[in-house]
């Protein structure tokens, strides 16, 4: 909360930087054209709203009906009030996928009526970073001061998520003004059901780039911190492309920790293995030698964590990369592919230098750079994003999405949200189902099974 209000001091000191397409209060809108959307009003306060219908703003725009939306576990960060200069009203989501119905002057390789799916960034195209396939670091899209003040650079934009991340409208509404089309959004090809398609805008390849930082490596031991959506695609990534030896993930919700099983991964309970590094010794005498930290700063568990947080003496919780850095062998890589969002207290740098410990942080996914490898992947039968999807719920019942994936409750890993223009669920996904009846026996994880690699 103190550091809101700093947040929101500075802000108003430092104004807004440039950008070279319109954010979404100066956006122009559809008049008298209203939709439904999902906007934030403050801590647990989310309201499913009627927002003005967006329009098109700049020539390299387009509009896309939403036909699939999502929550992401980072999603969460903003249910908690974790995430600065948030203002009432902002409509989240980064997760989408839909028809274009229209698009601007200058618009080349998108066109109406394609079905697509964004990526949760805004890249330009034509900075440095975007260039270089780095999007996610897009020089030119992103409006906060604070954000460069505080990190010595602005990221790029991002979808729904506050002003911190540039104050762009997200994709839980049902229609989206998309900047810089041709370089946010991917064209799905009919083979591709939407169930399999959506999850591109952000996990699977987020998941994906968490491998490729960790520098992980066929026959290596591999430790994933938090089985959650990322998590479990990065575990499937491992097994499937990247071939490592063995996986050894650290969770406490049994039915993700019965996915990861599907794909050969030994799972620690630190519920019950309180001492998570020497349980992971006892395991793998030696240490991993990739560690890869896939759950985030709010998962504090020393009450000393809690209070610091609590009372903002930090926003960010160590205890997570502690383990890592203590569980991975000399001369070893952790990943930190979790959000984090500013400071910590208690950080073990010291094993960090004396162990020889390379701290990568993945950074946002420029997922992009990856598109195309990986439909090709899905195509073929490699990666299949359902694997880890539970349940199908009507976009009107988001806010109790929200609560109930939140409280990790009935069986919920990952869901597709269908608005008024999704088609119906292509077989052998979950069905159509009410958020309120749903109970832990309800979650379907019948096409979950496969044999062990």
């Amino acid at each position: 909360m103190a550091l809101n209000a700093l947040a929101n001091l500075a802000e108003a000191r430092m104004g807004d930087l440039p950008t070279s397409t319109p954010v979404s209060r100066d956006a122009k809108t559809r008049p008298g054209a209203t939709m439904k959307a999902l906007a934030w009003y403050g801590k647990h306060d989310l309201r499913l709203i009627d927002a003005p219908v967006p329009a098109i703003s700049h020539p390299k725009d387009a509009i896309i009906r939403v036909t699939g939306t999502t929550v992401c576990g980072s999603d969460l960060h903003l249910l908690h009030g974790d995430i600065i200069q948030l203002v009432k009203g902002d409509i989240l989501g980064h997760e989408y996928m839909g028809i274009v119905e229209e698009v601007g002057s200058e618009v080349k390789g998108i066109k109406v009526g394609d079905t697509v799916v964004a990526a949760f960034n805004i890249g330009c195209g034509e900075c440095e970073y975007c260039k270089k396939g780095i999007f996610t670091e897009c020089d030119t899209t992103n409006n906060s001061a604070l954000m460069q003040a505080m990190y010595g650079h602005k990221l790029g934009g991002i979808l729904g998520y506050g002003h911190f991340g540039g104050g762009f409208a997200g994709g839980q509404a049902e229609y989206v003004r998309q900047p810089f089309a041709d370089v946010n959004l991917l064209p799905i090809p009919a083979d591709v059901p939407a169930e399999k398609a959506l999850y591109l805008s952000d996990v699977v390849g987020t998941a994906y780039h968490a491998v490729v930082c960790s520098g992980a490596k066929e026959g290596e031991t591999v430790g994933i911190w938090g089985l959650g959506p990322i998590g479990l695609h990065v575990a499937q990534w491992l097994r499937k492309k990247t071939k490592v030896a063995r996986i050894i993930a650290v969770d406490n919700v049994p039915e993700r920790m019965e996915i990861a099983k599907t794909w050969g991964v030994e799972s620690i309970n630190f519920d019950v293995d309180t001492d998570v590094v020497a349980k992971i010794q006892e395991l793998v005498p030696g240490g991993l030698d990739r560690s890869i930290d896939c759950a985030a700063f709010r998962y504090a568990k020393s009450m000393l964590h809690k209070v610091q947080r609590a009372i903002g003496l930090e926003t960010d919780t160590p205890e997570i990369v502690n383990e890592c850095i203590r569980a991975t062998k000399k001369f070893g890589t952790v990943a930190l592919i979790a959000d984090y969002a500013a400071t910590t207290n208690g950080f073990l740098i010291g094993a960090v230098m004396e162990k020889g410990i390379s701290l990568i942080g993945c950074g946002q996914a420029p997922v992009q750079r990856y598109w195309k490898d990986l439909l090709r992947d899905i195509q073929s039968g490699l990666f299949d994003p359902t694997k880890i999807v539970t349940h199908r719920f009507p976009f009107e019942q988001i806010v109790d999405v929200y609560d109930r994936f939140d409280k990790k409750e009935a069986g919920i890993i990952k869901v597709f949200l269908q608005t008024k223009f999704s088609p119906p669920p292509t077989p052998g996904t979950p069905p159509l189902t009410d958020v309120k009846n749903v109970k832990l026996k309800d979650a379907d994880f019948s096409g979950q099974t496969e044999k062990k690699v």
